[in-house]
C-alpha cells in the first residue's frame, strides 16, 4: 500500500553548514551576516513545525491536498534531482532580483526582504516586485509536487497584535498573486510569524528591514512504499 507525506527533515536550525545560499546578484554561493547571526534559513524549520502540528493526520491532509490539487507525488528515490533542478531554475530566474536561495536539505527557501517587496507598514505588493513574482510562478507551476508555504515576517516595531496581523496579510498578498498567475491554491499553506525569527538586529535600521521579509519554503512531496 502507498502512502503520500511531506517530505518534513530539516536540519537543527542552529546549523548553518547545511544551508546554502547564493548572492542574488552574482548567483554565487555565499553566507550573508545575516545568515551568520541568526540563522536565515531558520524559516523552513518554523514552516515545518507549524504544518507538522496543524492536523492530527498531515497524512490524509497531504492526501486531501493532492487530490485537490490534482497532481502527484515525486518518487522517493527522485526527490533530490526534483528539488535540485528546481533549485537552480529558481536561482536563474531570479538573479538580480534581490529575492535571495536558500537551500536546506530538500527544502527550498526564498527570502523576499520587505525593501522590494512591500512599501513601509502595508500589505499591498509593489508594483515593481511583480515581475519577479511572475518569474517564481513559472517556476512553480512547472515543479507542481510541492507544498508552497508562504510565511510573513516583521520588525519588533509595533505591537504583538499589529505586526501578527500584518505578516498575515503580506503572506496573503503573496500567496494570491502567485494563484492569480496560475498556481494551484491548494498547494499553498499562509503563515503568519510576526516578529518571530529575526535573521537580523532589530536595533539598527538595516536589520530591521532585513526582518521585515516574505518567505516561500518549498516542501517536496514524495511517495514511499509501506508494508
Amino acid at each position: 500500500m502507498k502512502k503520500l507525506i511531506l517530505a518534513l527533515s530539516i536540519a537543527s536550525v542552529t546549523v548553518l553548514s547545511s544551508c546554502t545560499t547564493y548572492d542574488p546578484y552574482t548567483g554565487e554561493e555565499k553566507t550573508t551576516n545575516a545568515a551568520k547571526g541568526a540563522g536565515i534559513g531558520a524559516g523552513a524549520a518554523l514552516v515545518i513545525s507549524y504544518i507538522a502540528n496543524k492536523d492530527k493526520s498531515s497524512a490524509e491532509r497531504n492526501k486531501r491536498m493532492l487530490r485537490d490539487a490534482g497532481i502527484g507525488a515525486i518518487a522517493g528515490g527522485g526527490v533530490g534531482y526534483y528539488m535540485d533542478t528546481q533549485e537552480a531554475k529558481l536561482r536563474k530566474q531570479l538573479r538580480g532580483s534581490g529575492v535571495s536561495v536558500v537551500r536546506d536539505g530538500d527544502n527550498i527557501n526564498l527570502v523576499m526582504p520587505g525593501n522590494i517587496t512591500f512599501p513601509t507598514n502595508q500589505h499591498d505588493l509593489k508594483t515593481d516586485f511583480y515581475d519577479v513574482l511572475d518569474s517564481v510562478a513559472l517556476v512553480l507551476e512547472e515543479f507542481d509536487k510541492t507544498i508552497v508555504a508562504v510565511a510573513g515576517y516583521t520588525d519588533n516595531v509595533g505591537s504583538d497584535a499589529y505586526n501578527q496581523s500584518l505578516s498575515e496579510q503580506r503572506a496573503k498578498s503573496v500567496a494570491d498573486y502567485l494563484k492569480g498567475k496560475g498556481v494551484v491554491a491548494a498547494r499553498f499553506e499562509i503563515i503568519g510569524f510576526g516578529e518571530k525569527n529575526p535573521i537580523a538586529d532589530n536595533n539598527t535600521s538595516e536589520g530591521r528591514a532585513l526582518n521585515r521579509r516574505v518567505e516561500l519554503t518549498l516542501l517536496p512531496i514524495t511517495e514511499e512504499e509501506t508494508e
